[in-house]
């Protein structure tokens, strides 16, 4: 009998496949590294069938770890970031960008090359924008489509399907060209909580053809996160990923939101599903919250309608470089390279090396925030994805000096993550201010796994920290959908539960603590708007301005 399922995850850098039981615990895992192409530093692109070989050796090594046969497998679930793929004819690949490269097929979520193309479809003002937070972000798949069809319509014309990478995959793996309520309606403007695409807004910002084919290529057949898809694995997938045919796939959903359903139902007396915000920090960062009806939060993507848990609107903010935000903010420093060493010295990744650094300068944790003394890091490198919905913003610096060494490169490190916190906070506090009850964070991700990331991100906040014990939230989330396909559980709420694992808790610092945190988020506020009207100031008409006006 099948007792087992197997959670996938396909994130910026890498594929991974974890192996489950009905309970939650997790016996094996296993990843494989997929390559990224940066052509410059708005592009990114990936290969889809690099990304299935890596799925394909990542459950094979985990299946040989767990000592597990195919007999042994009921279900599998896939969650990937919020890519576009292109596929022609009998879905071969097609290349996104003008190298002609057919096998990089896939504009990556980070990508930012269609700013134009967003900005136009913000002008329209169309109704839809209302549920994508009245702002679209050049992240998503609309504004991606238009720039495909202005500048490569080669590929535009022969595509035979658009697909989010989560629905690539799990097409890749059954046949279905099911889309996921989770991808259609975050990333494409699906309406799921009236059933539809809107025509008109598909006419009006300049892709009526994908709207007068009856969106064949974008999805016509749309179902929740979790839904058991066609046969199950067909006899191709089965083979190459050493499972057997007619496995149950289950509909994926976004990382960030597998990520969620992995870890916002932990077992602490700290809130509920319905008030815990939850936090994915990886490479970038996500905040999602569930509410019974629609809350309407400027620069906050969403309200989605069951766009996660089935019959909950979801509200999705985030940070569009998290991890990736520190790592460039560090690579800055003149004594990074020095320091990369030592942490290669004591076997450890560069940031755990600054996190071990920075908590054993301090008795407390939370004493770490005076690390940071008068440096404020405003880490917008790739825009602000909320609560300001600016992708042109950029990252300041304030406090610099003429420092190299060891304890200025932690110190920085340190303004950093409070950095994050801060940017974190001002979701908080958009989202409260149209009524949104939030009591406690739920984190995820491999960017916050260290307890001196998760206390600092407490205290920046103010708000309880959960943190999952001793599992990874995103691949349970992926295996909950397993489980959810396999019949394991009457439905995906029940696998939330189900399979939900404890939390070590985090509590907000207070006192002296406090008190220097609200001062760090009022001069991190200031340089931000300062950061702001700079930007105004350096447009051609403002400087065109300034050079006319009488001396």
């Amino acid at each position: 009998m099948a007792t087992h399922v197997i959670g996938i995850d396909v994130g910026t850098g890498s594929a991974r496949a974890g192996i489950f039981d009905r309970n939650g615990r997790m016996l094996a895992t296993a990843k494989r590294d997929i390559a990224l192409y940066r052509d410059g530093p708005d592009i990114a692109e990936q290969s889809s069938e690099d990304i299935w070989r890596a799925v394909c050796a990542s459950v094979r090594k985990a299946m040989a770890e767990a000592e597990l046969t195919p007999d042994d497998i009921a279900g599998i679930g896939f969650d990937a970031t919020c890519s576009l793929v292109v596929l022609g004819p009998e879905g071969t690949p097609l290349p996104v960008g003008p190298h002609g490269d057919a096998d990089r097929d896939i504009i990556v979520w980070m990508d930012h090359r269609a700013i134009g193309q967003a900005e136009r479809i913000n002008a329209t003002r169309h109704p839809v924008l209302a549920y994508v937070g009245g702002t679209i972000s050049p992240e998503m798949e609309t504004p991606k489509l238009l720039w495909l069809k202005e500048n490569l319509p080669a590929t535009y014309d022969a595509a035979w399907q658009f697909f989010d990478l989560p629905d690539f995959l799990t097409w890749r793996a059954s046949g279905s060209l099911a889309r996921s309520t989770c991808t259609v309606t975050c990333k494409w403007t699906y309406l799921a909580h009236e059933g539809r695409w809107d025509a008109d807004y598909f006419r009006q910002i300049g892709l009526a053809d994908l709207a007068e084919d009856g969106f064949a290529r974008i999805g016509t057949k749309i179902v929740p996160g979790g839904t058991a898809l066609a046969n199950g694995l067909t006899e191709q997938a089965a083979a190459e990923v050493g499972l057997k045919p007619g496995t149950a796939v289950a509909a994926g959903l976004i990382d960030a939101q597998a990520g969620v359903i992995g870890s916002v139902g932990v077992r602490s007396s700290h809130g509920n599903a319905l008030t815990r915000l939850a936090y994915v920090f990886g490479t970038s960062a996500c905040t999602m919250a569930s509410s019974h009806e629609p809350i309407f939060i400027p620069g906050v993507w969403g309200p989605y309608f069951a766009a996660m848990v089935p019959g909950l609107w979801l509200n999705e903010g985030g940070q569009s470089g998290a991890g990736a935000a520190i790592e460039q903010l560090l690579g800055f420093h003149p004594a990074a390279a020095k320091g990369q060493r030592q942490a290669e010295a004591e076997g450890l990744s560069f940031p755990d090396w600054l996190a071990a650094q920075a908590a054993r300068r301090e008795a407390k944790p939370s004493d770490a925030a005076r690390l940071a003394g008068g440096l404020i890091v405003v880490p917008d490198f790739l825009g602000n994805r909320s609560p300001h919905a600016d992708p042109q913003a950029r990252a300041v610096i304030a406090g610099l000096g003429m420092e190299r060494d060891l304890d200025n490169l932690i110190a920085l490190y340190v303004a950093g993550l409070t950095g994050i916190g801060y940017g974190l906070l001002q979701i908080i506090d958009a989202s409260r201010a149209k009524g949104a009850k939030l009591e406690a964070i739920v984190l995820s991700g491999g960017a916050g796994r260290q307890p001196l990331i998760r206390q600092l991100l407490a205290d920046c906040a103010g708000l309880p920290l959960l943190a999952p014990d001793e599992v990874d939230p995103v691949l349970l989330g992926s295996a909950m959908l397993a489980a959810t396909a396999a019949n394991a559980f009457p439905g995906l709420a029940a696998a939330m539960t189900g399979m939900a694992p404890g939390a070590t808790v985090f509590m907000p610092a207070e006192g002296e603590i406090a008190t220097l945190h609200a001062r760090r988020r009022a001069a991190f506020d200031t340089l931000q708007a300062a950061a702001r009207r700079a930007h105004e100031l350096m447009q051609p008409t403002v400087l065109q301005a300034v050079s006319e006006s009488p001396t």
